[in-house]
């Protein structure tokens, strides 16, 4: 086996992974396990057509065009047949559709199967996480052993082998470390976190400050203005996390910090790029309309407004964010109005109101 193939501890997987999901992140992870880590994967697509090609081409050209995946990776439509034989189940849909593959998986689940959601985002209807809603559908085998991989990773490089570092987040200590081993590579630095609450909400709040990152760069309003933002931007998540039952030190973590600053400010952010066509005066929809693949921190804002709402959390960003998006607030006005807010004090320690 060439010297790339192989995996750092030196063995080989003897059951498969199965990657759910071949958007640019489930094709980034499905090249990144097989390329790198010596894995036997699987990658399933809901359509058929786009399996079929990747499968004659090695090539996802609409999410990832610049990755060959290897042969070793097979690539189908039958979500039966990409699980068979895998003990990890990799979640990579968008949010929105967790539940429904979650639907698909529920009568497979059995004894010793590992699930890890690379989705991030919180469902409008019930304001759950990704995982809770796989708690919600999926059998109660064993829930510890369900968490997520989430940080500061863009498919794009990833995929390019650039040094990323992620965090693996499960209830349960050794099902994090056991993940953590399937997906570290020599590139890939994966860190493990037992906070999973605190991980998804991270993870998953950052979309909404990236929006309101791009429409700032959209607006041309400058570095100064968009450092305040995200620094405001991290306060937010944490006071929601905090009050939601979080470790507030995670929020300095991967999934806290980490993925922030790279979603706001990277040229690959979907999040960051559809904010930037708003803060140009787009509409909403004409900004969704121009956009290759799903933005997650649109429906997670209504998640976010809800939720800060439900907590009694003060979160004035998203609620700027909501309004510009969903209720037609001018872009000018609402910076007009976050910048008129009442004067506060600064208590970076401190996860109350602010």
């Amino acid at each position: 086996m060439d010297d790339q193939l192989v995996p750092p501890n030196g063995q080989s997987s003897n059951k498969r992974i199965a990657v759910l999901g071949a958007g640019s992140w489930g094709t980034a992870l499905a090249f990144s396990l097989s390329a790198h880590g010596g894995h036997d994967v699987s990658l399933w697509s809901r359509r058929e057509e786009q399996a079929h090609e990747i499968h004659t081409t090695r090539r996802n050209d609409r999410y990832l065009a610049d990755v060959s995946l290897p042969e070793i990776v097979h690539v189908t439509s039958n979500i039966n047949e990409v699980i068979e034989d895998a003990w990890l189940w990799v979640i990579a849909v968008p949010s929105q559709f967790v539940r429904s593959v979650a639907g698909q998986l529920a009568d497979e689940v059995s004894d010793g199967i590992t699930v890890v959601s690379v989705a991030k985002g919180i469902e409008n209807e019930t304001l759950m996480t990704t995982t809770e809603v796989l708690h919600d559908v999926l059998p109660a085998e064993d829930r510890r052993r369900i968490g997520v991989l989430y940080g500061p990773s863009h498919a794009e490089e990833v995929a390019a082998a650039k040094p990323t570092s992620v965090v693996v987040a499960f209830p349960d200590l050794e099902a994090a470390k056991r993940v953590q081993e399937a997906f570290i590579t020599r590139t890939l630095r994966v860190y493990v976190n037992t906070d999973l609450r605190g991980v998804e909400i991270g993870g998953s709040v950052k979309n909404v400050m990236a929006i309101a990152a791009g429409i700032g760069d959209g607006m041309g309003l400058g570095d100064n203005a968009k450092a305040g933002l995200v620094t405001r931007g991290l306060a937010e998540i944490k006071r929601l996390g905090c009050a939601m039952g979080a470790d507030p030190q995670t929020f300095s973590g991967l999934a806290g910090m980490g993925d922030l600053i790279v979603t706001c400010f990277s040229k690959h952010s979907r999040n960051r790029r559809f904010g930037e066509m708003i803060g140009e005066g787009r509409s909403r929809e004409e900004a969704e309309a121009a956009m290759t693949m799903v933005v997650e921190g649109v429906r997670t804002t209504t998640s976010v407004r809800t939720l800060a709402q439900k907590y009694d959390v003060e979160m004035p960003i998203t609620e700027a964010v909501y309004a510009v998006l969903f209720e037609g607030l001018d872009v000018h006005q609402a910076v007009r109005e976050l910048l008129a807010r009442d004067p506060k004090s600064e208590d970076v320690n401190s996860s109350a109101r602010a």
